[in-house]
């Protein structure tokens, strides 16, 4: 009984020992369960985690890792192509061509020298304005290792790596209009020094590559290289650059025995006619080579798109920094590049004048410079040291350029290039004053070189000079606060808000009151400007009076040398738009330091001119108006005149604009544009027929394709 009992209790102990353990596996499969539930909730909220900070992460990409990548894919991509055009034979690119169009034209040298054409006279290339390369030869501290480097031309690298620097050292002295103190920025020399103004941009090296074809060599070439930012005088007072360009063509001369062919571009042919002032004028003003010089040493004076008469843009340059070429800088600028070094690029953009062909992509971008770059007031610092600029302001007045009620060009209808039969007349006038054109669209009236408002410069004169305006009290006060402008301090902060006003109150200005309004904004500037340039007509050119400097340069006031086996050309592009008047607005800024004058971008259209952006557009080679490039060699000096007392033989040579036909044709063969002309192989064979020995009647005398013989018969100049 005993050993059931025991039986019974250990069962009982057993099922107990049972119950327990399987009360414990019990509990711990349920705590494996609810551990296993919690892991999975970590593990969901670890991968919930993730994904956020995975999201985190994307959204925190942003601009400036866009740009990264951005830039990163172009400069790969650029390298690629670098290595692929050295890698890939030089003849691929003209083959590409040649299957595309069709075989290509031989270069004008191989032309000329199949035709029998060999080197006779020497030549002498006069660059233009900004195409010319200058170099440092005495610095401040930041400039240090730039000894004898391009500060201007070339790769421009350093308008990158210290642009505050290279600004200093590209400005002259504001009040003397020399080198600052300290500083030395001297011309390239040699045919190096305009032969490209960037690599793959040529300016005078196909010319002196076709001639060389032909027989030419460095000793029979010569790059009158001068410090383009300085008054042409002051290139002789410092550089002695005048004295260099006589005692090299003298040298020419009689090593060849052959008189010397001359060949400017763009202001180029204003710096060569104070030349030939110069060289003959006696000493110390002028370089004593009496009055014989110039018919002993110089064949023939061959005119690239020479701006005899000036550039509308020229004064839209200096009065608000701005012309054509601005805006796509003023653009890029800020879609680019943004940061510091932009407002350089855009400086060099606008003065070179030479890469942009379009205007106003999006117009007003910088008026109220939100970003703080002030780019056009860096820009309008350092041009407003370079007198040069004013060498090109309109000259002649409303005698040549019109007034408020004509111009020469009135009626000019850009679609056909070809001005129509009425002389410009006014077609009707509606109520308000508004003047129709023979085209049935508001009048251009190109005289106006400046109107402020689109309405202004087609409104009757008559109506504008009734209008009434407010006239308020004088308060004398400065127009912004000349402490906050720091280093881009200009001279408008020194006007009044009532001189804006005055300004813009008078409507329209014409070519006489250009150089005035000039004087008010821009008053240190004009001092120097009025010492060593005149814009009027002179009634009597041989008189005592204008035998000073200051009148050299004007074809208006000065006359030929009396060289009467001189030839004097006239070669230039047309068939391209180009500025002839601006329409303006007054823009308010909170900008401490900004410029109170803007073109009206939002001008466009409705004109029977070709009203674009706020400029007004006639016939040219995209920067110099054909009349001022032509005229002087198709009235004045054409014939025995009083501005050509010699009677030199003057020629009118006009080439029309034609594009390239794809993208591998580079920039033509055929352009008519203002330094791109520089390639055009029908102007390329002219020359070299000339340095051949060639006449200009052989050549084939004047060829015109513009209206230059009917505008010249409505300007009512004494000759």
């Amino acid at each position: 009984m005993s050993t059931a009992i025991r039986r019974k209790g250990s069962k009982q102990v057993e099922d107990e020992g049972t119950a327990v353990s399987s009360g414990h596996s019990n509990k711990e499969e349920k705590l494996k369960d609810s551990d296993s539930e919690s892991t999975k909730a970590e593990k969901e909220k670890q991968v919930k985690k993730h994904k956020k900070s995975k999201k985190s992460k994307v959204s925190a990409w942003g601009c400036i890792d866009s740009c990264c990548w951005l830039v990163g894919y172009i400069c790969v991509t650029w390298w690629i192509l670098v290595v692929l055009y050295n890698a890939l034979p030089h003849s691929l690119p003209q083959y590409v061509t040649e299957r595309i169009t069709g075989p290509l034209p031989d270069p004008p040298g191989v032309t000329m020298k199949k035709e029998g054409l060999t080197a006779k006279h020497p030549v002498v290339f006069v660059p233009g304005i900004v195409t010319g390369g200058l170099e440092l030869w005495e610095g401040k501290a930041c400039a240090d290792g730039l000894f004898r480097k391009r500060l201007w031309g070339g790769t421009f690298g350093e308008i990158y790596k210290r642009p505050r620097c290279w600004m200093e050292h590209m400005s002259l002295d504001n009040e003397t209009g020399l080198d600052p103190e300290g500083i030395r920025v001297r011309p390239v020399s040699g045919l190096v020094a305009a032969d490209y103004f960037a690599p793959g941009y040529f300016v005078w090296a196909v010319l002196i590559e076709n001639l060389a074809r032909i027989g030419y060599e460095e000793k029979s070439m010569y790059m009158a290289a001068y410090d383009w930012r300085l008054t042409f005088q002051n290139t002789e007072v410092r550089d002695q650059s005048l004295s260099r360009l006589k005692n090299q063509i003298e040298s020419m001369v009689q090593t060849s025995g052959h008189k010397a062919v001359v060949i400017p571009h763009s202001m180029g042919s204003l710096y060569f006619m104070h030349f030939l002032k110069w060289v003959e004028a006696p000493t110390p003003m002028g370089g004593g080579g009496g009055p014989d010089w110039v018919a002993r040493h110089i064949k023939a004076n061959m005119n690239i798109a020479g701006p005899f008469l000036g550039v509308p843009k020229a004064f839209a340059g200096i009065f608000s920094a701005e012309a054509k070429d601005i805006a796509v800088a003023r653009y890029f600028s800020l879609l680019l590049m943004p940061g510091y070094h932009t407002l350089f690029v855009s400086f060099y953009i606008n003065l070179s004048s030479l890469l942009c062909s379009s205007r106003a992509i999006a117009p007003g971008v910088l008026d109220n410079d939100i970003f703080g770059l002030q780019t056009i007031q860096y820009i309008m610092k350092v041009t407003r040291t370079w007198d040069s600029c004013l060498s090109m302001l309109p000259k002649g007045g409303t005698t040549i350029w019109g007034n408020a009620s004509w111009s020469p060009e009135e009626g000019y209808d850009c679609s056909t290039k070809k001005s129509n039969e009425t002389d410009g007349a006014v077609k009707e006038q509606t109520e308000s004053g508004l003047q129709i054109g023979s085209h049935g669209k508001p009048a251009a009236h190109y005289g106006r070189m400046v109107a402020f408002g689109k309405e202004a410069a087609a409104t009757s004169y008559e109506v504008i000079a009734e209008r009434k305006k407010e006239v308020k009290a004088p308060t004398n006060t400065t127009l912004r606060n000349t402490t906050a402008c720091g280093d881009v301090w200009t001279e408008y902060q020194e006007l009044t808000w009532e001189d804006v006003e005055d300004i813009a109150n008078r409507e329209i200005f014409n070519a006489d009151d250009l150089a005035e309004v000039l004087r008010k904004v821009a008053p240190k500037l004009m001092a120097r400007g009025d010492e060593n340039w005149s814009f009027d007509i002179a009634d009597d050119p041989s008189d005592k009076k204008y035998d000073h400097y200051r009148y050299w340069a004007n074809p208006l006031e000065t006359t030929l040398p009396n060289a009467p086996d001189m030839e004097v050309y006239c070669l230039y592009g047309v068939g391209i738009p180009t500025e002839r008047s601006y329409i303006y607005k007054v823009s308010p800024s909170s900008d401490n330091c900004y410029i109170p004058f803007r073109i009206d971008t939002s001008a466009d259209g409705d004109s029977e001119g070709c009203l674009k952006g706020g400029v007004q557009f006639v016939d040219g080679d995209e920067t110099v108006p054909a009349l001022s490039a032509g005229y002087v060699c198709h009235a004045p000096w054409k014939g025995k005149t009083k501005f050509n007392p010699g009677g030199s033989p003057s020629y009118v040579r006009e080439y029309k604009h034609a594009p390239p036909a794809n993208l591998l044709e580079g920039r033509g063969t055929q352009s008519g544009s203002h330094v791109d002309i520089m390639g055009n192989f029908a102007l390329i064979e002219d020359i070299l027929k000339v340095a051949a020995g060639w006449t200009g009647d052989k050549v084939g005398g004047d060829r015109i394709y513009s209206d230059l013989p009917k505008w010249s018969e409505r300007i009512k100049l004494k000759l």
